[in-house]
């Protein structure tokens, strides 16, 4: 309870009073004490954010939520509105910047994922089935599908004879990604296949990818992913930075399960919820970066 009470005279009367006499005593606004006193990436980024955020101040907080083709001016306005000199902080403007395209490219991208997680899969759709059957030859090259509906598609860890079924829950989003790791790491999705398919540790490849872009998905929406893209990107995080934080975490996944020999499939809930758990921990280290570390390996 008290730290509620602090928070809030913090945020509603101290915070502008103390701003105010850092100003006095620098010479410099919030905005540009972090540009200069902090590196790019996520601790700069979110610092930008929070001081944008907590403005009271029209300007600055409409900045968080400018289309990309009018940050510029956006910035400009920003400048005169904290009346910065571009002689006296050259490097200003161009900070800025950058943070507001990490900033506002994050709400576009989530925007994105959406859109393609509310995409149904339709059998009707040329490009759909294209793409379904394009995952079967990255990961199956030497193996003919029989026909479009077959219990071969479980051999790649669908359910049932159609995989159509299968997407409901993430829609194109899950197919989407299960082709973008196969066809950008096809060795390195093969070898995951390889190992969903081994006879004790084995589990569902398709099904189990499904269920990691359901935890992009989520990681996404709550904000926990800020920091990785703020670190890992240096201006607008797209369609692309996602599909690749999708590879990292089926391919971490994977070595995870193995090390840790579940017993059963049936304990997946269990272990999936401690792997969510260890990228959220990581997720909260200013310096975070999710990048696949690709292992030579050959079965």
């Amino acid at each position: 309870m008290l730290g509620y009470i602090w928070q809030y005279v913090y945020t509603s009367f101290l915070r502008y009073w103390l701003k105010w006499l850092i100003r006095q005593a620098t010479g410099t606004c919030e905005l540009q004490r972090i540009c200069s006193g902090c590196k790019p990436g996520a601790t700069r980024t979110t610092k930008a954010e929070y001081s944008l955020q907590s403005s009271k101040n029209k300007v600055l907080r409409g900045a968080l939520e400018t289309d990309k083709d009018k940050l510029e001016r956006c910035v400009d306005e920003i400048m005169k509105v904290k009346n910065v000199k571009p002689q006296k902080d050259p490097l200003f403007k161009e900070s800025l910047h950058i943070c507001l395209l990490q900033i506002t490219g994050h709400s576009s991208l989530y925007v994105s994922v959406e859109d393609l997680r509310k995409q149904v899969f339709n059998s009707d759709n040329q490009e759909h089935e294209a793409m379904l059957l394009k995952l079967w030859d990255l990961l199956m090259p030497t193996v003919k599908l029989e026909s479009r509906v077959t219990k071969q598609w479980g051999d790649i860890g669908f359910q049932g004879d159609d995989p159509k079924t299968d997407f409901r829950g993430m829609g194109m989003l899950g197919l989407i990604n299960l082709v973008f790791f196969s066809e950008n790491y096809t060795e390195e999705a093969r070898q995951v296949l390889s190992h969903a398919n081994h006879p004790k540790l084995g589990y569902s490849y398709a099904i189990v990818g499904i269920n990691l872009t359901e935890m992009a998905y989520s990681l996404l929406k709550s904000g926990a992913l800020k920091p990785h893209f703020y670190n890992t990107v240096q201006g607008r995080p797209e369609l692309q930075h996602f599909h690749q934080l999708y590879c990292y975490l089926a391919y971490e996944f994977d070595k995870f399960w193995v090390a840790e020999e579940p017993e059963s499939i049936m304990h997946f809930n269990q272990y999936r919820e401690k792997f969510h758990n260890i990228v959220k921990t990581h997720l909260q280290d200013p310096e975070v970066s999710l990048t696949m570390t690709v292992r030579s390996e050959r079965n």
